[in-house]
């Protein structure tokens, strides 16, 4: 499992400092069913708008 969660999205309520993740569990889902292919193929749906 991931020690650190990196994020760029700096007005998500989950931002933090160092362009970390402070959210507690991480919700990843793709746009395809239960694959993805690349990277944006997939969406955070932990996102909060701040």
């Amino acid at each position: 499992m991931a020690k650190d969660v990196l994020c760029e999205v700096n007005n998500c309520a989950y931002w933090a400092d160092g362009n970390r993740c402070s959210a507690s569990q991480i919700y990843v889902v793709s746009h395809r069913g239960d694959t993805a292919s690349t990277s944006k193929e997939t969406d955070c749906k932990t996102f909060e708008r701040q």
